[in-house]
C-alpha cells in the first residue's frame, strides 16, 4: 500500500473518472494508495478544496499559498494561522520560493515564506517546501526562521545532493515526483540512492508531472506507484520495501496513524 505525499486532487479534470470526484477517490484506494496529502496552493480556493475532501479520512491537507499565486491575494499570519487550526490541517504550505517564473516578485515571495514558517512553528505543523531556481535563498530563510523546530518536506525534490544534503541536517524529509522516472534525470536519481530510508518520501504533486509511462497526460494519486518502482530499481531494493519506508515516514512526520489513515473501498 502506498502514500502520495502531495497531489491536487482540487485540480484534477474529472473526466477521465466519469465527472465523479468519489470514483477519483475509489480508483485511487483501488490502485493501493491509502492516504494522500493534497496541498492548498491557493487561500482563495481553499475553503472549497477543504469542504470537497472533508468527509474522505484517507485524506489529509494542508493550508499554504504557493510561491507564484496571485501577488494580489490577502495573506496574513494571522489568517493562515486560523485556516491551519482546522483538525484536517496537517501541514503548512505549499510554500518557499520559485524564482524560475517571477523573479520580480521574490521580495514577497520570501516575507510569505516566512510567515509560513512563523505558522508551522507556532502550530507544530510540518512545512511543504517549493524551491526552483532558489536553492540558495531557500536554505539561508530555512535556517534564519528555525524551520527545523517544525521540520517538513523538501516535495518535488530536484536540486543538488548539496542542497540534499543541508536539508537532511535540518530534520527535513525529501519527496520525489514523477521527474525521478524521466529519461534525462540521471542526476536526480543519483541523489535519490542517498537518502536515508527514514527521510524518503513519494509523490505525484497531480495533476502535473505524470511520471513514465504516462509522462505528458494527467498525473493522479494512482500513479505514485511508478515513482515508487523507480526508488526502488536506483537503490537496489524491492517496491514493497519503498512503499513500506515512505508509508512509515508520511504518517510519523503527520503524526497519523496508519490503520485510523487506511479506508478500503470493499
Amino acid at each position: 500500500m502506498f502514500v502520495d505525499s502531495h497531489c491536487h486532487l482540487d485540480c484534477i479534470e474529472l473526466k477521465d473518472f466519469n465527472n465523479s470526484f468519489e470514483n477519483l477517490i475509489n480508483h485511487t484506494r483501488n490502485a493501493g494508495v491509502e492516504h494522500v496529502l493534497c496541498v492548498s496552493i491557493n487561500l482563495e480556493q481553499y475553503p472549497g478544496m477543504l469542504q470537497k475532501v472533508r468527509d474522505y479520512p484517507d485524506v489529509s491537507v494542508s493550508a499554504g499559498l504557493h510561491p507564484l499565486s496571485d501577488k494580489n491575494e490577502k495573506f496574513s499570519v494571522e489568517y493562515l494561522t486560523g485556516l491551519a487550526c482546522d483538525d484536517k490541517v496537517v501541514a503548512i504550505g505549499e510554500t518557499g520560493l520559485d524564482y524560475y517564473y517571477q523573479k520580480d516578485t521574490r521580495a514577497l515571495q520570501q516575507e510569505q515564506f516566512r510567515g509560513h514558517i512563523q505558522v508551522a512553528r507556532q502550530l507544530d505543523k510540518p512545512l511543504v517546501i517549493h524551491t526552483r531556481d532558489a536553492a540558495h535563498d531557500t536554505l539561508e530563510i530555512l535556517e534564519q526562521e528555525h524551520a527545523e523546530q517544525c521540520g517538513g518536506i523538501i516535495h518535488c525534490f530536484t536540486e543538488s545532493q548539496d542542497f540534499a544534503n543541508q536539508a537532511l541536517e535540518m530534520g527535513f524529509m525529501i519527496s520525489f515526483s514523477g521527474i525521478v522516472t524521466f529519461r534525462n534525470a540521471d542526476r536526480l536519481r543519483a541523489v535519490a540512492k542517498t537518502v536515508p530510508d527514514d527521510r524518503l518520501l513519494i509523490e505525484t504533486d497531480s495533476p502535473y508531472l505524470a511520471p513514465v509511462p504516462y509522462r505528458g497526460k494527467q498525473n493522479q494519486p494512482a500513479y505514485v506507484q511508478y515513482v515508487a518502482a523507480t526508488l526502488a530499481e536506483v537503490r537496489n531494493t524491492s517496491v514493497e520495501h519503498i512503499a513500506e519506508i515512505t508509508k512509515n515516514n508520511f504518517y510519523r512526520l503527520f503524526n497519523l496513524s496508519g490503520q485510523q489513515a487506511c479506508i478500503t473501498n470493499d
